[in-house]
């Protein structure tokens, strides 16, 4: 990342900016998880309420990570121009938007609505991701760009342990209903109305709460912060083609949507395994997988200043990838919640390793990869959805091969970038001196 040059005395003042700067940063990170995760309490009761399919459930996941395709490129162009705070700020703002969508979601008991509020929130997510991104790997000692961002993904990661728990009490609590067959026009309109209003209120208070972040990150929009070079539409053409980047963005695509996946086939699936009875119980249990992904990114942060980030992202997909297929294959009971549960403790370093491999040596290119990057989270719209397809025709435990298989490919990357068939691209600074 490119820093703007300061006087010998200025190191100080940058680390003292890092120091408080930083924090607010990862309270970012906690936000967006803890909004992320609600969609997978939300499948289950949209499901029922409007008698979808496992395929129609996942359009929520469609039209959510749509937003990262649809949104990434603008918002690294708009980012690069107005700089990282700035773009957070605005970030927050529509998230706050998408949230207060809801309201009227509800009240219509329309399905439409709903995938409506969710890709606009997911738009505010991910301007606040191009920018939170490499500004989180870039306040502080480049050695330790890694360690920083898995750190800042914990507490992503413990915003989705607390978001199920939240978003079951709120939304699940009361269970979840179906329309009793032969219901007139107006009695089922009537009754999803009802049960969407229980999706009103979780959301209401997440778009106050975002607010006063908007308020607080525009307090401090004119922090000294790496500087941003204004990137152009050709840059990304050329960017591309870097393979370190640009196979670190389809391990991103594989890694979120395997990712997503899984947690949005959790309820339906822990309930089919006889894990748990109830879909409130097994929202619940939600959060102990995105709660291991939060433990692991913690035990990570150490691990990785020790051991090869390479090394870690492949074994940790390698585990992963095995036992998703136990899952999906052999295992049943307490065994199989265990089994696809514990993915999310080998989950946790994926997203900032891959992330911080792909966008080393980028220098000034840096928020042009992160919008590359962030546009590939887009593989949370399509996996869920290939998923669900699987799941309608072959059952959801066999749909779990899907993820397994991506996984197979995110440790391969790994082991690419480790024994460096895939090298980061030179600093200017090195190429300059190796042609003097």
């Amino acid at each position: 990342m490119h820093i703007q040059e300061t006087p010998p005395d200025a190191s100080g003042g940058q680390a003292a900016v890092a120091s408080w700067l930083l924090p607010l940063v990862i309270t970012l990170f906690f936000a967006w998880g803890f909004c992320t995760v609600l969609v997978d309490v939300l499948i289950p009761k949209l499901k029922a309420t409007f008698q979808l399919s496992y395929a129609e459930a996942m359009l929520t996941q469609f039209c959510f990570f749509l937003a990262y395709f649809i949104v990434s490129i603008p918002a690294g162009l708009l980012v690069s121009r107005i700089g990282y705070m700035r773009g957070i700020v605005l970030g927050l703002a529509v998230m706050a938007g998408g949230c207060l969508m809801f309201s009227p979601a509800a009240s219509m008991g329309w399905y439409p609505a709903f995938l409506a509020a969710l890709f606009v929130l997911a738009g505010g997510i991910t301007l606040v991701q191009v920018a939170a991104n490499p500004l989180a790997a870039g306040l502080g000692d480049p050695a330790r760009a890694h360690s920083r961002l898995t750190l800042a993904q914990a507490f992503n990661s413990f915003g989705t342990m607390l978001g199920p728990l939240f978003g079951s009490s709120l939304i699940l609590a009361a269970g979840v209903s179906e329309p009793t067959p032969g219901m007139d026009a107006a009695a089922l309109a009537a009754f999803r109305v009802e049960q969407a209003g229980h999706v009103r209120l979780p959301y209401m208070i997440i778009a106050g709460v975002l607010l006063v972040l908007a308020a607080l990150c525009w307090a401090y929009r004119r922090a000294p912060v790496p500087v941003v070079r204004p990137v152009g539409q050709a840059d990304y053409l050329r960017l591309l083609r870097i393979p370190r980047l640009s196979l670190g963005a389809l391990s991103i695509f594989l890694y979120v949507g395997a990712e997503v996946a899984i947690g949005s086939a959790l309820v339906n699936y822990l309930i089919m395994v006889g894990a748990t009875g109830s879909e409130h119980a097994a929202g619940n249990l939600i959060s102990v997988y995105w709660g291991l992904a939060m433990v692991g990114r913690f035990i990570g942060a150490w691990v990785l200043r020790m051991v090869p980030a390479g090394v870690v992202l492949a074994t940790c997909a390698t585990c992963a990838g095995l036992l998703a297929l136990l899952a999906g294959t052999t295992l049943e009971g307490t065994a199989a919640a265990v089994a696809i549960l514990s993915i999310g403790l080998f989950n946790s370093v994926m997203f900032p390793t891959i992330f911080t491999l792909s966008i080393d040596g980028l220098g000034e290119d840096t928020p042009g990869g992160s919008g590359i990057l962030c546009l590939a989270i887009v593989g949370g719209a399509i996996v869920p959805l290939l998923i669900g397809m699987t799941a309608d025709r072959f059952g959801l435990a066999l749909a779990l091969v899907v993820p397994a298989a991506c996984y197979v490919w995110i440790a391969c990357y790994g082991l690419l970038v480790r024994f460096g068939v895939l090298p980061a691209r030179p600093a200017p600074a090195a190429v300059a001196a190796a042609e003097t």
